[in-house]
Order: C-alpha cells, then sequence, then structure tokens
C-alpha cells in the first residue's frame, strides 16, 4: 500500500508526535491525528496552498526563518482540515537548504520543531543500516513480535560478532568475520584459529561439505 495509507491504522496517542515527510501529507487523515490530541510534524509541498493568520517573532540566527499561524487556502482542503496550524520554514547552513515544516503544536519553539524533524533522519539511517549489515532479506514471521525478533536477533548476532573483534583484535571486518562464522557454524574449532593469517579467505571459502558436480 502507499505510505500515507499506514496512518489509517494507527491509534494515535494522545501527547505523542509523528514525525513524517511530505509522503503521508493528506490533510484529512492529519485532521484525524488532529482530534486525538496527538502532534504532527510534516514538510510542506510546494504547491501547499495556505493562509496566513498572524506572524510570530523568531530568532533568525537559529536558522528559523519564519512562524505562522495559518489555514489552509483552498475551499476543499479547508473542509479537510478546519483548523489552524503552524507554518515553520527554516534555513540550514550545513546543507544549505530551506525546508518548510507545518505541526499542530502551538507551544514548542519553531527551533525545537526543526530540531524534531531532523531526528526522524537518524531513524532513517537506522533502518540503513539494519539493511546493510543485518543481512535480512525477508521476515519468517509478519506479525509485530515475529519481526521484533528477528531484528533483535540480528543485531544480537552483529554486537557478538562486534565483541569478538574487540576481544581478538581481529584484522578482518565484520562482514567478514559473520561471513568466516556462518560458513564454519557446525566446525568444532576455536575461533582464533578460524581469523589467523592465511586461514580466512572470505571471498573464495566454501563448504566442506558442498559436492562437486563437474569433474575438472
Amino acid at each position: 500500500m502507499h505510505d500515507v495509507n499506514i496512518l489509517d491504522y494507527i491509534n494515535f496517542i494522545a501527547g505523542a508526535y509523528y514525525i513524517m515527510d511530505r509522503g503521508y501529507l493528506d490533510f484529512a487523515r492529519l485532521y484525524n491525528l488532529n482530534q486525538s490530541k496527538a502532534f504532527f510534524v510534516t514538510r510542506a509541498k510546494k504547491n501547499t496552498k495556505l493562509s496566513r493568520r498572524f506572524s510570530r517573532p523568531v530568532d533568525k540566527s537559529t536558522g528559523v526563518q519564519c512562524d505562522q499561524v495559518v489555514v489552509l487556502e483552498r475551499e476543499e482542503s479547508y473542509k479537510l482540515y478546519p483548523d489552524s496550524f503552524r507554518r515553520i520554514r527554516f534555513y540550514d547552513s550545513v546543507r544549505n537548504k530551506r525546508m518548510v515544516f507545518l505541526t499542530n503544536n502551538m507551544t514548542l519553539p519553531a527551533k525545537t520543531i526543526a530540531d524534531l524533524y531532523k531526528s526522524r533522519w537518524r531513524v532513517e539511517l537506522f533502518f540503513k543500516w539494519i539493511k546493510q549489515h543485518l543481512k535480512i532479506k525477508s521476515f519468517y514471521g509478519l506479525s509485530e513480535n515475529a519481526v521484533k525478533s528477528q531484528i533483535w536477533i540480528g543485531i544480537c548476532v552483529y554486537l557478538l560478532a562486534a565483541i569478538l573483534k574487540k576481544k581478538l583484535s581481529l584484522s578482518q571486518t565484520l562482514y567478514q568475520i559473520l561471513q568466516v562464522l556462518s560458513l564454519t557454524q557446525f566446525e568444532k574449532m576455536p575461533i582464533l584459529s578460524l581469523f589467523e593469517q592465511g586461514t580466512c579467505k572470505c571471498e573464495n571459502m566454501q563448504s566442506s561439505n558442498q559436492l562437486t558436480l563437474f569433474d575438472l
């Protein structure tokens, strides 16, 4: 399903903050979130038409360029979200990028709203790390408990490999260590001997139980 449809399945928690990218900008769904007394922080699309009610004072040295209370300008959009919210424009000097945030929180400082959205990127990086390092190609179960269990098991294995690398002062990368262990998990031998110089050939390592199909 499209990302935004997942909002129909979430039981919003009052007082919680939901940080979303522009793919979730659906004013009917955001209004349901607002009615649940929860808060959202998202980014505006270029074609989002807003009418300014009034502006709040800002400290431009923080990167905040404007903090406005707005309503939706188009009548059909206003019917979906018939309430006011905030429009915050922020300049990221590090990335030389301007961003416009929308939120229904009327009390937090504008800079805090920008920081909340920035923290969302760390979640994105964590999922990227999971895909790159835990090598979870598919889930054995699709329930919440099954997915969480598989991810935690993957993280535990990764951390054990990291501890092993540090304790034994191994020169191999964590990827190489995990590859060696995956191919020798039923071998009975000292772990250190697996990684001794000249013994570890991760790229060409094959299972000793693999039969040869064709004679060379």
